[in-house]
C-alpha cells in the first residue's frame, strides 16, 4: 500500500481535506508527530523542500506543498473524478478563490483571528449569497458536484464552508438554499469525512466579533496584565524549633537564561517614553520628537533596520498578510523593552501584496538571533541596516512612522499597518 507523511498543525482545514481524501481512497497517510508549527517550517531543510508552506507532504522523492495537489496524489479514481478530473479541479479553484476569501472575511473576525472590516464583511455576505445561489441551482438535480459519488470537489467546497455553517450561517440565512444544505450534510456525514472532522454543529445565531478574544489571539491583552495590586506579604510567625533533620540532597540550580544584550554597552534609552509619546501625539509631532531624541549617543548604541517579506507572491488576501505580522509580534513579546517597529501591508493597483517594515532597536546587529525565542519569524524576511545620517533613513522613518499613504512601501501603496510598541 502506498504511504506518505503529512506535515501540519491541529485544526488545519486544508489538512482535513487531504485526510478525508486519504480515508476514502485507502491511502496510508501518516501525520508527522515531530512537526511543530513556527519551528519546523522555518528550518532550512523544510524551506528547501516545501518553501515553508503547510500542509506539506512527502513520499519518497515526492515533496508537495499545495493541498489540492496533495489531495490529488493521495486520492484514487473516485476522488479525482475519473474522466472528469478537470471538473473536480474547477470546483477546487472555486473553493480557493471564491468561497474561502468570503468565509475568511466574515467568519475569521468572529473567531478572533482578525479584526472585522464592515465593508469586507458586507461584501463577503453578498459573495457567499451569490455562490450559494449558483450551488443551489447546480445541486437541484444531483447529489454531488461531479458524478454520482463523492469527489474532492465536494470535500474541498464543504470543508471550506464548514466554519461558516458552524459560526454565521443561521437557519434564516440557510433557508433559501435547501439543496446546498442537503449536499453539505451529505458530504460531512460520509464515513471518510466524518472520521476526520467529527460532528458538525450548525449555527443557531450569527457569531459576532469578540474584542477580548481577538486581544488574546493577537497578543494585545498582555499589556493589561499586572494591573492588579500585589497583596502585601503575610508576616511570618515565629516558628518553633524542630529537631534537625538529616540533610537532603541539594537539587541542581537551574541556569538563568543568558542576557540577550550582554555584549551591548550598559547605556540604554527610555524606549517606553518614546512609545508613550508616539501613542499620545499626532504623527507629525511624533516624527519631529523621534529625530530630536536620536543623539550621537543613541546612534552609537541603537540601529535602524528595514525588512522585506521574501514570499510576497504567496500573499493572496490583505487581512491574512496582516495576521502574519500580528503573529510575529506576539511571538517576540519579550523583545518589546528594547525595540520599536512599524510593519506595513502594501498593495498595488492589481491587488499584489507585500509586507515591509522599519525596526529601531538596541545594538548594532540583528536583534532576533540574540535569543532562541525570537528567531521563529525573522528568517522569512530580508534585512538591511539603514545608516542613521542617510537620506534613506529620513525617508523611511517619515513613511513608516506616519503611514504616509502617498509614500511607497516596497514599491507598493499603503494598505494597512501594525505598530510594535
Amino acid at each position: 500500500m502506498a504511504s506518505g507523511k503529512l506535515y501540519t498543525y491541529p485544526d488545519n482545514f486544508r489538512a482535513d481535506k487531504i485526510k478525508a481524501v486519504a480515508q476514502i481512497s485507502g491511502y496510508k497517510l501518516q501525520v508527522a508527530p515531530e512537526y511543530v508549527h513556527g519551528v519546523t517550517n522555518v528550518t532550512e531543510e523544510f524551506q528547501g523542500k516545501f518553501f515553508g508552506k503547510v500542509p506539506a507532504f512527502e513520499s519518497g522523492d515526492t515533496c508537495l506543498c499545495d493541498d489540492t495537489a496533495i489531495a490529488h496524489f493521495v486520492g484514487n479514481d473516485q476522488t479525482r473524478g475519473g474522466d472528469r478530473t478537470a471538473d473536480v479541479m474547477c470546483w477546487a479553484g472555486l473553493a480557493e478563490n471564491n468561497l474561502l476569501p468570503a468565509v475568511a472575511q466574515w467568519v475569521w473576525p468572529t473567531m478572533g483571528i482578525v479584526q472585522p472590516n464592515k465593508q469586507h464583511v458586507s461584501a463577503a455576505k453578498e459573495s457567499l449569497k451569490s455562490a450559494f445561489t449558483g450551488l443551489n441551482n447546480v445541486l437541484a438535480n444531483q447529489t454531488f458536484l461531479v458524478g454520482e459519488r463523492i469527489t474532492y470537489a465536494d470535500i474541498t467546497c464543504a470543508l471550506t464552508l464548514r466554519s461558516a455553517y458552524e459560526n454565521v450561517l443561521t437557519p434564516e440565512w440557510r433557508k433559501p438554499f435547501p439543496h446546498v444544505n442537503r449536499w453539505f450534510m451529505t458530504v460531512i456525514n460520509q464515513p471518510g469525512v466524518k472520521s476526520v472532522i467529527g460532528d458538525v454543529k450548525l449555527a443557531t445565531k450569527e457569531a459576532q466579533f469578540d474584542a477580548k478574544k481577538y486581544a488574546e489571539v493577537s497578543g494585545k491583552a498582555g499589556n493589561k496584565q499586572g494591573a492588579k495590586k500585589e497583596k502585601a506579604p503575610k508576616k511570618e510567625q515565629p516558628k518553633k524549633e524542630k529537631k534537625a533533620a538529616p540533610p537532603a540532597e541539594e537539587k541542581p540550580k537551574e541556569e538563568k537564561p543568558a542576557d540577550p544584550w550582554a555584549d551591548c554597552p550598559k547605556f540604554t534609552m527610555d524606549m517606553d517614553c518614546w512609545k508613550r509619546f508616539y501613542s499620545n501625539n499626532d504623527e507629525d509631532k511624533s516624527l519631529e520628537h523621534f529625530w530630536s531624541i536620536i543623539t550621537p549617543e543613541i546612534k552609537e548604541h541603537y540601529s535602524l533596520w528595514y525588512c522585506d517579506y521574501m514570499y510576497a507572491d504567496e500573499l493572496k488576501m490583505d487581512f491574512m498578510a496582516a495576521n502574519l505580522i500580528g503573529g510575529m509580534f506576539q511571538r517576540i513579546e519579550k523583545l518589546r523593552k528594547h525595540a520599536f517597529a512599524s510593519m506595513v501591508v502594501g498593495e498595488d493597483d492589481k491587488g499584489g501584496l507585500n509586507i515591509t517594515g522599519l525596526w529601531f532597536w538596541r545594538g548594532q546587529t540583528l536583534a532576533f538571533p540574540r535569543s532562541r525565542d525570537w528567531t521563529i519569524d525573522y528568517e522569512v524576511y530580508e534585512w538591511k541596516k539603514i545608516e542613521w545620517d542617510s537620506a534613506e533613513a529620513k525617508a523611511l522613518v517619515s513613511a513608516y512612522w506616519q503611514w504616509d499613504e502617498k509614500a511607497k512601501f516596497g514599491n507598493k501603496g499603503f494598505n494597512q499597518g501594525k505598530i510594535y510598541k
